[in-house]
């Protein structure tokens, strides 16, 4: 996609001046894959290859690179030799020789591009995930949806969004109904300063719309809001789409084998929509957070969420306190820090944090300008993305119950997290002791979020800025008192209490047997699905960012989003192709999926003893409602169609028995 985002590129510049500068500010690893696109010449895989890895003997695919090497980097002399390479062969508009590759110079390529081993079950996700390939339908297309077969999406962030782009693309009638007055969920909500993707920009977005523009390597909310805007018009969507909708309640009704979805409008106007099928794409943390404080009402000052951020707000000159540490805390401090006359952090339980010296990065102008004009290069630098924030870091999380039992780490793979981590935050505030003591968690790494740093740390340390270990216990008409006794006077209050979590449970959903979602899931306390997305005795309802199907280990929304969706279109078109009017889960089925989460999550840090147990992973029995446990290649693999087996099915045209 072209996107609305300077690029910050000189439109003026002579192409082999663009040129020029795009291969001094390239990725080697990237680069040199667009140059086997542009020459069709393997033999540079072969030539720098063997300069990069171990060769495993018989194949092409290389059991790790150089041990001089960090994981994953091309050693100096080969970026610097592969940048004169591509000097000599690529010419402004040079038109490739290779196209997408077949799978197994894909994989050769893909080991090569990241300079480890890569296995035969990863290439179809990272075909996918890469942009090289559209998703690809598993169950055959012979029959054409019905124009009654109407299917209704509940809420228009990045999964609604995707859901009728997919829903449209496969012929099936939709409607989108979001309660806000625009596009975007998460984005469109959250306007606090420095509010920021904290996943890497060419990773977090969708597979089929790359976006060459990115002017920041993680994207800032505004440009995300924009990225989004950009792919709902470009594929028509506000004509599907009823803002100011808000969804009071969904009920199955069997003796149409249809749902009727009661709706209210900005107006107060009350309507019922009949559907074969409803998505819900609410996200699992959609309603603000905010804490029950004594005294709130009596504040003389104001008190902000960051959810709901009023964008007129003046913070120049202001005592602001910042009541939170989570990633939303750590975005606002680092970036209020210079406005404020002074700024108390309050932390309850501080987080993890890790360096990481691309957040808040600008992505060069010859960066941009590959990404957008080398052969498939967005594509391979999408690629290393994906591939060293996913399911290489899946060991992490894992517990290793030896070890466990005489460290805070879980495994020799958590202890190297939780010692950059402590290595960071020692080196950041060399002279302060008493700090250092306050930011330290006392639990294991991953059990909740870890945090990259885009600032916190060093606006920690200016003289304006304290830190309180602690909580708020009431608040006064002129400050905050907190849990050990301190009062702050304040002028500002920013709750950066993040959200609720709600599994869809704000909505009545009522089922076949007269049962809401509510009740099955003890109001949200209990949630179980099958693969995250079915419920039995819900039939035809398919639910985004359900229970234990988020990839905690790493990665982002986007993927599970992709997944979700690829296999609601997949059951949608089962349905038409075997004369059924609707699906429901086998209890048991669902109960033994249930099981095997249970029983993989037991070997992971969300629920060992030692777990952070405030997070809002677990619920408050300490089961982990929120990760799935599997790889993210086993749930992408899981998903790519329905098991009948697992499912029951309503005939057309007949009441359900």
């Amino acid at each position: 996609m072209t996107g609305t985002i300077d690029t910050g590129i000189d439109a003026t510049a002579d192409p082999e001046t663009l040129l020029h500068n795009a291969i001094a500010e390239a990725e080697p690893a990237p680069l040199l894959m667009s140059m086997v696109h542009a020459t069709g010449d393997t033999g540079l895989l072969e030539e720098f290859g063997a300069r990069l890895t171990l060769e495993e003997p018989g194949n092409h695919y290389r059991t790790g690179i150089r041990p001089t090497t960090p994981p994953g980097t091309y050693p100096d002399d080969v970026a610097a030799d592969i940048r004169a390479r591509a000097r000599e062969v690529l010419t402004p508009g040079l038109e490739p020789e290779l196209g997408v590759p077949d799978d197994e110079l894909f994989r050769w390529m893909a080991a090569i591009c990241t300079a480890q081993r890569v296995d035969a079950e990863f290439v179809p996700i990272l075909l996918e995930q890469s942009g090289f390939t559209k998703d690809r339908r598993h169950v055959p297309v012979t029959v054409t949806p019905p124009a009654d077969f109407e299917v209704i999406v509940i809420g228009a962030g990045m999964v609604g969004i995707n859901a009728g782009i997919k829903l449209g693309e496969a012929g099936f009638p939709f409607t989108i109904l979001e309660e806000r007055d625009d596009i975007g969920g998460t984005w469109h909500r959250n306007t606090y300063p420095g509010a920021a993707v904290d996943t890497p920009s060419h990773y977090y977005s969708y597979s089929f719309e790359l976006n060459p523009n990115w002017s920041k390597y993680y994207p800032t909310g505004i440009e995300y809001q924009d990225y989004l805007l950009d792919v709902v018009e470009k594929y028509r969507l506000r004509e599907h789409i009823r803002f100011g909708t808000r969804v009071r309640s969904a009920t199955w009704l069997t003796e149409e084998n249809r749902w009727e979805v009661v709706t209210e409008d900005s107006a107060g106007t009350v309507r019922r929509h009949r559907a074969r099928a409803v998505v819900t794409a609410l996200g699992m943390l959609n309603a603000a957070n905010i804490p029950d404080v004594p005294g709130m009402d009596s504040f003389a000052g104001t008190i902000t969420h960051t959810a709901e951020w009023d964008t007129d707000l003046d913070l120049r000159g202001k005592r602001v306190v910042v009541l939170g540490t989570g990633c939303t805390a750590v975005q606002v401090v680092a970036n209020i820090v210079d406005e404020v006359e002074s700024l108390d952090v309050v932390v309850r339980s501080p987080h993890w944090l890790v360096p990481e010296k691309t957040v808040g990065g600008d992505v060069p102008p010859g960066e941009k300008w590959a990404m957008a004009n080398l052969p498939f290069y967005d594509r391979w630098f999408r690629l290393r993305t994906y591939w060293f924030a996913s399911d290489n870091l899946y060991v992490l999380p894992r517990i290793d119950k030896e070890w466990a039992a005489t460290h805070l780490s879980a495994s020799p793979a958590n202890d190297m997290v939780l010692n950059t981590a402590l290595e960071y935050l020692q080196m950041s505030f060399p002279d302060r002791p008493d700090l250092v003591e306050k930011l330290t968690p006392d639990f294991r790494p991953y059990s909740k979020r870890i945090v990259k740093d885009p600032g916190f740390f060093a606006a920690l340390n200016r003289e304006h800025v304290s830190l309180h270990r602690a909580s708020f216990r009431e608040i006064t008409p002129d400050g905050v008192v907190t849990t050990d006794g301190t009062f702050i006077p304040a002028d500002v209050i920013v709750l950066a209490t993040g959200f609720r979590l709600q599994f869809t449970t704000a909505i009545d959903i009522t089922g076949r047997d007269g049962r809401t979602l509510a009740d099955i899931w003890k109001g949200g306390e209990d949630p179980r699905a099958y693969r995250g997305v079915q419920v039995s005795g819900f039939p035809n309802l398919f639910i985004t960012s359900g229970p234990n199907s988020a990839p905690n280990h790493g990665a982002g929304h986007n993927i599970t989003g992709e997944e979700q969706v690829h296999y609601l279109i997949e059951c949608l078109q089962y349905l038409l192709e075997n004369d059924h009017a609707a699906m429901d889960v086998v209890q048991s089925a669902q109960d033994e999926y249930n099981r095997r989460v249970d029983e993989a999550l037991d070997k992971t840090v969300w629920v060992h003893p030692g777990a952070e147990t405030n997070g809002y992973y677990r619920n408050s029995s300490g089961r982990a409602v929120v990760p799935c446990p599997w790889r993210l290649v086993d749930y992408w693999t899981l998903m790519r169609e329905p098991q009948p087996e697992d499912l029951t099915f309503l005939p057309t045209g007949r009441a359900a028995e």
